[in-house]
């Protein structure tokens, strides 16, 4: 008996499917059965919907509930350095008291955005949503939330041209935070490596150092991290080691930035240059350039 059920099944099968290829009723009716179909279907999917959404449901609370740790972790975390850097911000105070230093306030910034990147391969530039109507100029540093990005090199009216420090073309003085030793730090065309120009091959510098901004030249304030060591090389007869840093700016994965407005550079005044000389030494000088004078005429 269960044979010829099987049996009937199979024609049914072999007859509804040749109806539904040769006959376009067929359509309507298939529709028609979907409808049908479709509570019982729901009802058999219920089960498996239900213990996928728990699966999920629980993978998400567990997902929030380590980053809910990590974050009290880091909160600590920032809690202790900021009380201990509010002792030293104390104790900075009363240096400058001490030696009647001027204060230093925070730096004033704008934020900006990505647009986008420089296609060219071998050029590590970008632009960003702020131009000249936001007071952008050429030659203002970007960051990001981890460090020293580059500068702007060109500005429009709503967006500028920034250059990165891993472009071969892009140099800057540093100093290592630990010593304070001063080097030049130039892009060597990648992202994840800068090449620290002219160390000295017993120069004090370590893997793992952090380069900071030295403020010479007066592009970039002072202060602001740049790379960290990641390799020294000594070269035995060589007078150079080779050091390479790493940036520690999110080159590659930063969309948000940091236009700093840093104060102008004191200007210098050229008469602080001037030498006051006595009546005798105006003399000699004067008896000096005159013989020179009747040689050359000579």
């Amino acid at each position: 008996m269960p044979g010829y059920r099987l049996l009937l099944c199979v024609l049914l099968a072999s007859a509804l499917m040749f109806a539904d290829t040769r006959f376009t009723r067929m359509e309507e009716a298939r529709a028609q059965l979907s409808t049908l179909v479709a509570p019982i279907q729901w009802a058999v999917s219920l089960p498996s919907d239900v213990l996928n959404w728990g699966s999920l449901a629980l993978s998400d609370q567990r997902a929030l509930l380590e980053e809910n740790r990590r974050l009290r972790e880091q909160i600590l975390t920032l809690s202790h350095r900021v009380q201990h850097m509010a002792s030293l911000t104390a104790e900075n105070v009363r240096l400058r008291e001490l030696l009647s230093a001027a204060n230093q306030n925070d730096m004033p910034f704008i934020t900006a955005e990505l647009l986008s990147l420089d296609p060219d391969p071998f050029a590590h530039q970008m632009v960003i949503d702020r131009g000249r109507r936001n007071g952008v100029y050429v030659g203002q540093p970007v960051m990001d939330a981890s460090g020293l990005v580059g500068q702007v090199t060109a500005v429009s009216a709503y967006s500028s041209r920034v250059l990165m420090v891993a472009d071969a073309s892009h140099a800057l003085p540093v100093q290592i935070n630990r010593n304070g030793l001063r080097f030049i730090l130039q892009g060597s065309g990648r992202y994840d490596a800068l090449t620290v120009l002219h160390v000295p091959d017993t120069a004090d510098i370590r893997e793992g150092d952090l380069l900071i901004t030295s403020g010479l030249a007066g592009r970039f304030p002072p202060g602001y991290p740049v790379a960290r060591v990641s390799e020294v090389v000594h070269d035995p007869g060589q007078p150079f080691a080779r050091v390479t840093a790493t940036p520690v700016a999110q080159l590659q994965r930063s969309r948000h930035f940091l236009l700093l407005f840093p104060p102008p550079a004191p200007g210098v005044d050229d008469e602080a240059w001037e030498l006051e000389l006595s009546a005798e030494a105006m003399e000699a000088a004067r008896a000096v350039i005159g013989l020179d004078a009747d040689q050359e005429a000579r």
